[in-house]
């Protein structure tokens, strides 16, 4: 005797809404865990390389290990972009409560990124100024800063960091713009490579504005005075 068929009652249409929203939501929340565990060990790309990639637009970049980037060009950058990089846990709460107060106060907040929030905007997020990629670099940076070492977050951010249209990296930048590998930069081509990182595309380091002169002078002068601003990185690992 054959078994009826009982009928399985369709879902209604918002649970099952719910339900891949869900699904969506937690493949986004993984996916940063994941690719951070990834890029322990596998050079990544950043979101900008990736666009430009799809998008069919050049990109050159070519990765070498921090001990093949210059200590001039390392200590310039971490000057430059954060120099309390090896103090803090990837967010430097101080300065982010600071620019928050200001902007409460209604005035105009400035950067308190860290090499490591803007590492986890260019690894993960996109390009802006809007509050709400802000808010997410908090936590990527958290999460960057917990599961990669010191070195390793500097290693990929002088490898991702754009220095012009298509050009990533401190390799690739200064092959370009001085004609020699990374490694054998000096202490002036470092700092004008670093004072060009917050406008990549309208600094050139091989032919600098006067403007661009001056905040290199000061740039080089700060790293000579900087102390060890790079002792969260061994003698040895560099």
């Amino acid at each position: 005797m054959k078994k009826a068929r009982v009928k399985r009652t369709p879902q209604p249409l918002k649970r099952r809404i719910k339900r891949w929203a869900l699904r969506v939501l937690g493949a986004l929340l993984a996916l940063p865990v994941v690719l951070t565990l990834l890029y322990t060990v596998v050079p990544p790309y950043s979101s900008l390389m990736l666009y430009r990639t799809v998008t069919g637009q050049p990109v050159w970049r070519k990765w070498v290990p921090l001990n093949e980037i210059s200590v001039n060009l390392q200590r310039s950058v971490v000057v430059s972009e954060d120099a309390t990089f090896c103090l803090h846990g990837g967010v430097d709460w101080p300065a982010v409560r600071g620019q928050v107060g200001k902007l409460f106060d209604g005035k105009r907040p400035r950067g308190a990124s860290t090499i490591t929030m803007q590492l986890a905007k260019n690894l993960f997020l996109w390009n802006g100024r809007d509050y709400v990629r802000k808010a997410l670099e908090v936590p990527l940076a958290l999460l960057l800063d917990g599961v990669l070492s010191k070195r390793r977050l500097l290693e990929i951010y002088l490898n991702v960091a754009e220095w012009g249209p298509g050009i990533y990296g401190a390799e690739a930048a200064s092959e370009t713009f001085f004609g020699k590998t990374a490694a054998k930069l000096s202490a002036n081509q470092a700092s004008l490579l670093a004072t060009a990182l917050p406008n990549p595309i309208a600094r050139n380091p091989a032919k600098p504005a006067s403007g661009h002169r001056r905040l290199a002078g000061i740039n080089r002068s700060r790293a000579q005075v900087a102390g060890e601003v790079l002792n969260c990185i061994s003698a040895l690992e560099r």
